[in-house]
C-alpha cells in the first residue's frame, strides 16, 4: 500500500460522541470532541500527519467515511461507540479497506454492562484502547505512528 505525500489518518467518531463533555461526564469525562480534535491534530502535525476528524450518528455515514478512506488515508483511529456492539457493517467496512486500525472508548467496556463486552470492531483492530478517557486518543495516535512506521 503506498502512502500519501502527505498522509493522513481518518479518525472517526460514533454515536452521541458529539455530546461529550455534557453527556454522562461521570463515564466520559468533560473534554468535549472539538477539544480532543485539537489535541490530535496538534499531535498529528508534530508526527508528520494530518488528520481527518468526524462524527457520525448514523450507522451509514461511518460505513461510507470508512471506505472514503481506501486508497486516502494510511489507517483509522475508530470510537465506533454503541456501534462496536452491533455494526457487522462497520466490521465489513473495516475488512473491506484493509487499513490498520485502533479502537478506542473512552470508558472501560469491561467494567461496563455485559452487552458492551462484546466488540464486531475489535475482530480486526491492530490494537484496542479503552478507559483512559480522552488520553485513549493520543495513544492510539502513537500506537497507529508506530504500526505506520514499522509497514
Amino acid at each position: 500500500m503506498a502512502i500519501a505525500k502527505n498522509p493522513h489518518i481518518l479518525i472517526l467518531n460514533g454515536p452521541n460522541l458529539n455530546l461529550l463533555g455534557t453527556r454522562e461526564p461521570e463515564i466520559y469525562g468533560r473534554d468535549t470532541l472539538a477539544d480532543i480534535e485539537k489535541r490530535l491534530k496538534a499531535k498529528a502535525k508534530k508526527l508528520g500527519y494530518q488528520i481527518d476528524f468526524q462524527q457520525h450518528n448514523g450507522e451509514g455515514e461511518m460505513v461510507t467515511a470508512i471506505q472514503s478512506a481506501r486508497g486516502r488515508a494510511a489507517g483509522i483511529i475508530i470510537n465506533p461507540a454503541a456501534y462496536s456492539h452491533t455494526s457487522v457493517a462497520i466490521l465489513d467496512a473495516l475488512l473491506a479497506v484493509n487499513l490498520p486500525t485502533i479502537e478506542v472508548h473512552l470508558s472501560n467496556p469491561y467494567r461496563r454492562e455485559p452487552f458492551r463486552h462484546k466488540s464486531y470492531v475489535s475482530t480486526v483492530a491492530r490494537g484496542v484502547i479503552c478507559g483512559c478517557g480522552a488520553l485513549g486518543y493520543e495513544l492510539a495516535l502513537d500506537a497507529l505512528v508506530n504500526i505506520l512506521a514499522q509497514a
